[in-house]
């Protein structure tokens, strides 16, 4: 913690705020939408259908509107597009606790994910702009804030839903509120630089870049295996121990190897090669880590003794510490490579399209693993998901090499807009 600390101090007070800002971002978020379904159903007696649609209208509209968002933070200034994300995140937050009608909710659903849309693209445009020739070290520390987030906040949702759904969702609100204030308060306006094409011509530009196109499906195994941390992983200790509180493990695992090693790793590697060589060893390292946890693919059985519990738990705890290595090695320098890809007038765009193909990507990784668990479960070949992981992350690998030998990544200085060869 010191080290980290000792970091956060190097930068700027608008960075060292944005980092304390996903801290805050990820707490409100986690603290509320893992509970929701269940408030939903059982709560409010909806259907499950009724169910999905609501849950379903937050994530289009997050996914979705990604490219307005980062377009925004373009033509309009990051800081008023984070600022407007964040107040609408309280206002859609405080709906799913002052509401019961199917409207309000379908409203607060809209809300909550247009937020996300918004302030996603704008926070990275942001902190790669202020950061310079620190970008690396800041989205380093940007993931360790992140981290905390995610592991604080199911915590703190736990602890709030023995008093009740609403007492989580006026709590995750209120984070949200105050994060809107400290941001009006801290974050010192930028002048957005003019763009010469219109909306649609940037759009365009944007995707024409076949060889960013071409780098963001190469990231559909990152994305696809990080989502894994939510849904195989905790999963698989879950029926590796018998024991539903298993599943915390594998988040408090990565917690604590991410506010220890993500800073040393970032800073070791920054110097030693393209980027292009440690994002790929990073996603290898991701698919990698879905190796151990097959020893211990099988239907759930109560292990005979604590003991049992432990040592069948090892391998899934081994797995999910390599996953968390895996993103620590990648995330950073594809986040530090985006910005490089184009204009540094439309950062916010190339983020926004690249969550854009994200969102999408994981949505039909997710797909893929949940047929493999369906399958395997139905079939006893307990070890196809982990196969189906392990793939998506030697696939990606093999993309970003099979990039970098085409000399189409952007070296790590700026310059022009990258051109693709024939």
């Amino acid at each position: 913690m010191t080290r980290i600390w000792h970091e956060m101090r190097g930068f700027p007070l608008a960075i060292r705020l944005l980092l304390v800002n996903q801290l805050g971002v990820n707490t409100g978020f986690y603290l509320l939408i893992p509970y929701l379904a269940v408030h939903l159903g059982e709560d409010l007696g909806m259907s499950a259908a009724v169910v999905g649609i609501v849950l379903g209208v937050r994530n289009l509209s997050q996914q979705g509107l990604f490219l307005i968002g980062g377009s925004a933070a373009d033509r309009l200034g990051a800081r008023g597009v984070i600022i407007a994300g964040c107040a609408l995140r309280t206002v859609g937050f405080a709906l799913f606790a002052l509401g019961d009608g199917l409207a309000v909710l379908l409203a607060a659903s809209v809300l909550s994910g247009l937020a996300g849309a918004l302030f996603n693209p704008a926070v990275r445009a942001y902190l790669a702009q202020e950061a310079g020739e620190r970008k690396a070290e800041a989205f380093a520390l940007f993931n360790v804030f992140a981290t905390t987030g995610a592991l604080v906040g199911p915590l703190l949702g736990s602890a709030l839903l023995l008093v009740d759904f609403r007492a989580s969702a006026l709590t995750a609100a209120a984070i949200f509120a105050v994060l809107t204030v400290a941001q009006a308060a801290v974050l010192p306006a930028r002048s957005a630089v003019p763009t010469k094409n219109s909306v649609l011509g940037d759009w365009r530009e944007v995707v024409g870049n076949r060889v960013f196109l071409a780098f963001a499906l190469a990231m559909v195994g990152m994305f696809t295996m990080e989502n894994q941390l939510y849904l195989l992983l905790p999963d698989g200790a879950r029926r590796a121990t018998g024991f539903d509180g298993a599943a915390g493990l594998v988040f408090l695992v990565g917690t604590v190897a991410n506010l220890t090693l993500q800073l040393r790793l970032t800073r070791a590697l920054k110097e030693r090669g393209h980027r292009a060589r440690w994002i790929a060893a990073g996603l290898g390292l991701m698919g990698l880590a879905f190796v151990p946890p097959m020893a211990v693919a099988g239907p759930t059985g109560p292990p005979g003794s604590v003991g049992g519990a432990v040592l069948r738990a090892l391998p899934v705890l081994a797995g999910a510490l390599l996953l968390y290595l895996g993103v620590m090695v990648a995330q950073p320098f594809v986040m530090e490579l985006i910005p490089d890809f184009g204009r540094a007038e439309l950062t916010g765009t190339y983020f926004g399209l690249f969550y854009v193909v994200s969102g999408i990507a994981a949505a039909a990784g997710n797909a893929v693993v949940g047929w493999a668990m369906d399958t395997g479960g139905r079939t006893g070949a307990g070890w196809l998901p982990w196969a189906c992981c392990l793939a998506f992350g030697l696939l990606s690998a093999a993309g970003v090499v099979w990039l970098h030998r085409l000399r189409g990544l952007p070296a790590r200085t700026p310059a022009e807009p990258v051109a693709v060869a024939a």
